[in-house]
């Protein structure tokens, strides 16, 4: 057992750990993951029984709440590994924010700091040899609250259950990725919760998603849904494009996501004085950047991706490609310092990193 000034947190040890299964120099996003997995249940008005056990499988009820009435909500962050092989975590108290108003959205409990930051930080030490420290490698943590009551009813559930699992991962894309503005299907309305991290948000843009790889494209570019001119989030990260010099990026709001990676390339933006604006902006004008030779980049960030390079924009049935990724001064450059920062090899002026052990 680990027990701190505030928590108390069973550990089980694996008896039969995995880690040479891990190719350090082949790792495929989300598709191996670590010895442990911390967990903390919610009932009778308060989280407790913390542990940390073996990964495995999880006893659920046919009726759990969760499965039919989507009070489900996650989070997606990182760890890293510097030269020195310490391992440190990118904005953890974000994430633990983020959370917390995802789960405030969902009629769902909030986490309390203690038990978010002290779960994540045993289970990250305790698997710290999961953590790669090759090149664009690293740790993907994935913090969720499922609503637990066995109960066919809507109502929010009175029980719930906090896990954190963590997977080795590499580069989510490995290549530019060709979107598709999609001008049909809604990801986010006015007043709905596309600025939180609901399960069900994702598994609707799966299938607008499947029809634009069917045609040649990798990921979409969601539209405002009344006029479906206004981009909001590419796939599952948000946008920005950089025209004529200066970085544009689609407001938060409760369409959009506040992602930590998006507030991350701001902040660097603006130390390195470079023109940032958070505004609405239609694909008519970034035609006509287009048109006019002043669209110099488009990609999208996130945690999963860092930032995703766009190479081609598809709308109306033509493409618009955009200048070679070698070219691009400002997302390359970001690309690289974030990767910096999180291996300790750039000084950490906002203090993101937060050390495991």
């Amino acid at each position: 057992m680990v027990t701190t000034d505030t928590i108390s947190i069973k550990v089980q040890k694996t008896a039969t750990p995995r880690i040479k299964e891990l190719d350090y120099n082949h790792i495929t996003f989300g598709k191996l993951f670590s010895d442990h997995m911390f967990l903390a249940d919610y009932a009778n008005g308060a989280w407790g029984d913390a542990q940390i056990l073996p990964y495995g499988p999880i006893l659920m009820s046919p009726a759990t709440s969760a499965l039919h009435y989507g009070q489900a909500i996650f989070e997606g962050m990182k760890a890293y590994k510097n030269d020195k092989g310490e391992v440190s975590l990118f904005r953890p108290l974000d994430n633990h924010k983020r959370i917390n108003i995802s789960a405030e959205r969902m009629a769902m409990p909030t986490i309390p700091e203690e038990v978010f930051m002290e779960g994540l930080k045993q289970l990250v030490a305790l698997d710290k040899d999961w953590v790669p420290d090759t090149d664009g490698a690293s740790l993907y943590i994935r913090p969720f609250i499922v609503g637990t009551d066995e109960f066919i009813g809507v109502k929010p559930s009175d029980n719930y259950r906090f896990y954190i699992i963590t997977s080795p991962a590499g580069k989510y894309y490995n290549e530019p990725v060709k979107v598709l503005v999609e001008t049909n299907y809604i990801r986010a309305v006015e007043g709905g919760v596309g600025y939180v991290k609901a399960s069900g948000n994702y598994g609707r843009s799966l299938f607008p998603t499947k029809l634009a790889q069917q045609r040649g494209y990798q990921q979409i570019i969601w539209t405002d849904a009344r006029n479906h001119r206004y981009l909001e989030e590419s796939g599952t990260m948000n946008l920005m494009i950089v025209i004529d010099d200066v970085l544009i990026t689609p407001p938060i709001g409760d369409t959009i996501l506040a992602g930590i990676t998006r507030d991350s390339v701001l902040t660097l933006a603006r130390d390195w004085k470079m023109k940032v604006q958070e505004r609405k902006i239609s694909i008519d004008e970034v035609i006509d950047a287009h048109k006019r030779g002043t669209l110099e980049e488009a990609f999208g960030t996130g945690t999963a991706a860092t930032i995703a390079h766009i190479s081609t924009i598809g709308f109306e049935g033509k493409d618009y490609v955009l200048p070679q990724v070698s070219g691009r001064i400002f997302s390359n450059r970001v690309s690289q310092e974030l990767e910096n920062i999180r291996k300790g090899k750039s000084e950490d002026k906002h203090n993101w990193m937060y050390k495991v052990g």
